[in-house]
């Protein structure tokens, strides 16, 4: 039950609702045990008026309205204990699950390379509300059922403590077994969670990637996929399932034997004089009250369990510390940069990696420079472009923006000085111009249109019906590459970053595109530092610098026409291309 003390903070939040609820929890108890001792006084009261032949109606229509009204109070004060507890618990879940996708966008890319997003998507669904429906009944019941038992309990005793004690004979029994099976259903809880880990992973993946499925005619083999894992996970809910058919019917036989022992001894206490008919009913109803308590208590064991294993989850996950933070090292008092980026003697390696990515890279872009980076796929391009906004930090050397640690400033102000467009182009389920301003909502709608002008997207927008106002789907499923990538480069360009960086961002763009927007970003690039990653030549020429890179190295550097003539990597490259676009005109 340990993960489960994480959620004290949570709880502290709303201790005067969780007060009031606790308080609502002794007042029902109150109503609720005085019941049997009415009954019971009923019972004596018939009895004895019988015998003498003096009962009167309004004697009986007085205890029943007294049952009833207690009844009635009790049936409040219970609303009101789940008007209060219960709602406490909706809303740590929503804290949670807010805590939850917060501590998630700050982890590292890494750790999301090396995690299923159908794994994630299990934990922020699956997990936190079983955490929320330990939560709940884990504080009510426990509570409730604890007054119960203390009130019930005291009200025995003092009837017939010998009788009592006879009466709670098998509830020990109760808790040894709830014990046992408590730590089994945790067990399997734990494996079933996991296995629905799997398969939400397999679902997103082949709804994701469903244009793959059907291109490949794979359709049969991943629908037999997912049902292997679903009978996986069948079996697993039937194996939690039995274990937990065990507990209810061996609880019941154990309080059977309570009740029989009751009926048996109080019976001949009754018969010998020490106690009443009514003393005895009023014993049966206090014995029933002590049912639940450990009926609840298993029931409660059990969906304790299940939070503990779902919260043990989670807590793998809020325990991971991002390798990209700011740290001690952070130095709050910058507030903006001017663009100056320089490597110095910066290598990297990937998590598990036999070899760097890059290697021993020093480079130096002044600010509002422009620098190229060219070379054979897996030269580690995209690394590099990846390590100014801290997507990675680097492994050896020193990355340095305008002279500083790239370490020592803040990352919402790094990350919001630069325009990033990745290879990988991504678009919100959204429509064209809430992804267009997706990294500046308080742009305006001339800066939303310069940007989509710059970038060449607007030409198609108004061929389209709703205009700007077009939902592109998911991953902009309705798109096609090329209007991604320009809606993407809008989005970076109306930014109006210190940086921008350009990652094979007009790969999908025709040559006569790609022209008119180098031709409108040239204008944008003017004073701002720019990096651009392309595997054209006809992308790169007109920059300040250009390197290029090969097996994670600087292997060339200089203007297009240096390298050009040196008749290196990159001659051989520009040489392929026009020779390329030579065969493509004939």
């Amino acid at each position: 039950m340990k993960p489960l003390l994480r959620l004290l903070p949570y709880l502290a939040r709303y201790r005067k609702t969780l007060f009031l609820g606790l308080l609502t929890v002794v007042l029902s108890n109150v109503f609720t045990v005085a019941q049997p001792f009415l009954v019971g006084r009923a019972v004596d009261s018939l009895k004895t008026g019988l015998e003498a032949h003096t009962l009167g109606a309004h004697d009986l229509i007085l205890y029943a309205v007294m049952v009833v009204g207690f009844s009635l109070v009790a049936g409040v004060f219970t609303f009101l204990t789940r008007q209060t507890i219960i709602v406490v618990s909706r809303h740590v879940e929503f804290d949670l699950r807010n805590d939850f996708l917060s501590h998630l966008q700050k982890l590292s890319l890494s750790y999301f390379q090396n995690t299923p997003t159908g794994d994630l998507m299990a934990h922020a669904t699956n997990d936190i509300s079983a955490v929320r429906n330990s939560l709940g009944p884990g504080i009510m019941y426990p509570t409730d059922t604890l007054m119960t038992f203390i009130m019930a309990l005291a009200i025995m005793l003092s009837t017939d403590w010998r009788l009592t004690v006879l009466a709670l004979i098998p509830l020990p029994f109760v808790s040894f077994i709830v014990y046992r099976l408590g730590k089994l259903i945790h067990q399997k809880f734990q494996e079933r969670q996991e296995q629905y880990s799997l398969l939400t992973t397999r679902a997103q993946e082949n709804l994701s990637g469903i244009r793959v499925v059907k291109a490949y005619v794979r359709e049969e083999y991943e629908i037999g996929t997912f049902r292997s894992l679903s009978w996986e996970y069948l079996k697993k809910n039937l194996v939690l399932a039995r274990v937990q058919s065990v507990l209810w019917p061996l609880m019941f036989l154990l309080i059977g034997f309570s009740l029989i022992i009751t009926l048996y001894f109080g019976g001949l206490s009754v018969i010998a004089g020490t106690i009443t008919i009514g003393t005895l009913t009023a014993f049966f109803g206090y014995l029933a009250m002590l049912i639940w308590p450990v009926i609840a208590f298993g029931w409660v064991i059990n969906i304790l369990q299940q939070g503990s294993a779902s919260m043990n989850r989670l807590a793998k996950i809020f325990d991971t510390e991002p390798d990209v933070r700011d740290t001690e090292q952070t130095d709050p008092s910058i507030r903006e940069i001017r663009g100056e980026i320089e490597f110095r003697d910066v290598s990297f390696v990937h998590n598990g990696a036999s070899r760097p990515a890059l290697e021993n890279i020093s480079l130096r872009v002044p600010a509002g420079a422009t620098l190229a980076i060219v070379g054979y796929t897996g030269a580690g391009k995209s690394t590099m472009a990846n390590l100014v906004p801290r997507l990675y930090d680097v492994t050896g050397g020193e990355l340095l923006v305008d002279g500083v640690d790239i370490r020592r400033i803040p990352l919402e102000v790094l990350r919001s000085s630069i325009g990033y467009v990745p290879q990988e182009t991504f678009l919100f389920s959204d429509t064209i111009a809430e992804n267009i301003r997706y990294g500046t909502p308080e742009g305006s709608d001339g800066d939303q249109r310069d940007a989509a002008d710059v970038s060449q997207i607007s030409r198609d927008v108004s061929d389209f019906p709703a205009g700007y106002d077009t939902i592109v789907g998911e991953r902009g499923i309705t798109l096609s590459g090329g209007q991604k990538q320009r809606t993407s480069i809008a989005r970076a360009v109306m930014r109006k970053p210190k940086i921008l960086i350009l990652d094979d961002a007009m790969s999908a763009v025709d040559t006569y595109t790609e022209e008119e927007i180098l031709r409108r970003l040239r204008t944008v690039m003017k004073g701002r530092t720019s990096i651009l990653i392309s595997h054209r030549i006809s992308t790169v020429k007109e920059a300040d610098i250009i390197v290029v890179l090969h097996e994670g190295k600087i292997a060339e550097r200089g203007t297009h026409d240096e390298l050009v003539e040196r008749g290196g990597i990159y001659a051989e490259l520009y040489r392929k291309q026009l020779l390329e676009e030579e065969i493509a005109h004939l």
